[in-house]
């Protein structure tokens, strides 16, 4: 039985500073919440980019990062935050009691793994914490990836050896959609009315969950890759 006691959220830009900065750390610690900087307690989220349409799966750092504080403050900081495909970006965070913190690339570089290295200790411990994912039908000839937490289960996405087994029974590949945080659909390639489920689906559960949304795009697992099946919309002007 799939669990619900998991419900954590990821931190605004400002708490991703705590533990960065001095003065920030105070904040954290008024929090009560610890974030362990080790290996074992990586994790990865996906989350959107808006306007985005990265073609390959490959790893780009954003880079400097601005945001401001919700006193207002402007601030400016380094995080382990990589566009990945389509509209979507990956944070590598460390697990907290009641929510995450990003990694900085120093965390990254103290723990002498690289980004890719990363990625994949954290979706290892994504499937020793909270379980191998699971894929159940829901509707449509669609079917539904979940672990034991509802709020990861997009992360799934990011589980390779997952995806390899689908394709023993799809050798023509699946066509998946991560419209928000807590869904993560997919249907076979070759199976041309669950595809059109798929889209009607994806692009309903994207518009009405603004606050948790990931990415308004399809995409296509085959040959041991992702590609963008179909674009992420774009942006309203």
């Amino acid at each position: 039985m799939r669990k619900n006691s998991w419900l954590r959220i990821l931190c605004g830009a400002g708490a991703l500073l705590a533990g960065m900065t001095g003065a920030l750390a105070a904040d954290a610690a008024r929090d009560h919440d610890e974030f362990e900087v080790s290996v074992a307690n990586l994790l990865v989220v996906l989350r959107e980019s808006p306007g985005a349409n990265k073609q390959d799966e490959t790893l780009t750092p954003f880079g400097k990062i601005q945001a401001t504080l919700p006193d207002g403050r402007e601030v400016e900081f380094e995080a382990s935050w990589f566009q990945y495909l389509g509209d979507m970006h990956l944070r590598l965070v460390f697990d907290g009691s009641r929510r995450v913190q990003s990694a900085s690339p120093e965390d990254l570089e103290k723990l002498q793994l690289s980004p890719d290295e990363a990625l994949q200790q954290a979706v290892d411990n994504l499937r020793r914490r909270y379980g191998a994912p699971v894929a159940e039908p829901w509707s449509g000839g669609l079917m539904q990836v979940h672990g034991n937490a509802p709020e990861l289960d997009s992360s799934y996405f990011l589980d390779r050896g997952f995806w390899l087994e689908q394709l023993r029974d799809s050798p023509a590949g699946v066509v998946a959609a991560v419209p928000r945080r807590g869904g993560l659909v997919f249907a076979r390639a070759d199976d041309d009315s669950a595809v059109a489920t798929l889209r009607f689906s994806a692009a309903a559960l994207f518009a009405s969950n603004e606050g948790t949304r990931i990415s308004s795009g399809l995409y296509l697992f085959k040959d041991g890759r992702w590609s963008v099946f179909q674009p992420p919309q774009k942006p309203a002007d």
